[in-house]
């Protein structure tokens, strides 16, 4: 049945960011030239020098030679000037670009691991522009030199139980329950995919095991970062931003595993339709559904539950255009206004509803605990 969800509430479906972070301070360093011109010619040479980006600065975005690091300053600086430095030193260049900004470019790759310190002195000692204006304040920014790993991103998610998948790191055993890392501050020095091998928990269907691929945005990691959030108490957006990334590695410092296990649900489109429910890798619920009739036919996909309601009365209007207000429970949506609920049918396992999945109450209720926030619903023709 179409559903109406709740008011202001954010619909996830599959169009969730997954490996993004806030806007870049590059984007607010892209001053046009013209403007830059103005900025120039407003400048008084009596006032002291200032910072006015950095990027990538306090990020997770990667330093290479197409993304190199930019710092901003109000005014051109002195050919003669001491330049802003990176601790540890990294072999490469600065050179002035648009005027007001210096720009680091790197001349080899970066790894992953590496943790730069940018510090931008001031004082007597420090930067000055070309009409002789020193830097009041010295500017430091802390950042990732080689972006963060998607791959360790799904590592650790393994590790935590919020994958159907185990990881095994390269001459050990993955914990059991335990610390998955020594402590916070190794894993600050281990965000770069470490070596292993993933395998699958339990017996799950090729509907599943097909979405995976390790090492690239997928639905899988979309729903296990969802899943985090929600346990965390954080916004289920799925982004990948720092702030993710310190709740993440401080759950993984003291072994804080997914505490739902993770749950997997297929529907199937073939007559007689049913609906089937993995949890932790084996089957706790099959039985009858239904799905869109035709008019109003139920979306093909696997997406991730993003709301939940115990009861909630469905309104909207049936294809004809009469208007329809039907109670139902144990709601889970999880693609836009479609969820999986009870509904009290004479018949299950058709294509008779308005879109949703239909389920009888006992079904329903016992389905219900299993689909958490991030839980992916699989719908096959």
């Amino acid at each position: 049945m179409l559903a109406a969800a709740a008011s202001g509430a954010v619909v996830a479906g599959t169009a969730l960011a997954v490996g993004t972070s806030p806007p870049s301070h590059r984007d607010a360093a892209a001053v046009p030239a013209t403007a830059q011109a103005a900025s120039r010619r407003a400048v008084d040479p009596a006032e002291p020098l200032r910072v006015l980006s950095i990027s990538p600065g306090n990020s997770a975005d990667p330093v290479t030679a197409a993304d190199p690091v930019r710092v901003v300053f109000s005014a051109p600086l002195a050919s003669t000037s001491p330049l802003p430095a990176l601790s540890p030193a990294v072999a490469g260049r600065w050179q002035a670009a648009g005027g007001d900004a210096m720009v680091f470019t790197p001349s080899a790759a970066i790894p992953p691991t590496q943790e730069v310190t940018l510090r931008v002195p001031a004082g007597s000692a420090g930067v000055r522009s070309a009409t002789g204006a020193r830097l009041a304040t010295p500017a430091s920014a802390v950042f990732q030199a080689g972006g963060w790993s998607t791959l360790r991103l799904e590592q650790l998610l393994a590790q935590l139980g919020y994958l159907p998948l185990t990881w095994a790191p390269q001459g050990g055993s993955e914990a059991d329950g335990g610390p998955v890392e020594a402590s916070y501050a190794q894993q600050r020095g281990v965000l770069g995919a470490a070596g292993g091998t993933f395998s699958w928990q339990g017996d799950y269907p090729s509907a599943l095991t097909r979405l995976w691929q390790p090492d690239e945005a997928n639905i899988l990691l979309t729903g296990a970062l969802m899943a985090f959030q929600a346990a965390r108490g954080l916004p289920m957006t799925a982004a990948v931003t720092p702030g993710l990334w310190q709740a993440l590695l401080g759950a993984a410092a003291v072994g804080q595993r997914n505490p739902s296990g993770y749950s997997y649900a297929l529907v199937t489109q073939t007559v007689p339709e049913t609906m089937t429910v993995w949890h932790d890798g084996r089957i706790v619920m099959h039985g009858l559904a239904n799905t869109g009739a035709p008019a109003s036919p139920t979306v093909i996909g696997t997406f991730p539950v993003y709301l939940k309601h115990r009861y909630q009365v469905m309104r909207g209007l049936m294809p004809n255009g009469v208007p329809y207000a039907d109670p139902v429970q144990f709601v889970s949506f999880f693609d836009g206004d479609y969820a999986v609920h009870s509904m009290d049918r004479a018949s299950y396992g058709l294509r008779q509803s308005l879109g949703c999945v239909e389920l009888p109450l006992t079904e329903a209720r016992q389905v219900w605990p299993y689909l958490g926030y991030g839980s992916l619903v699989t719908v096959t023709g």
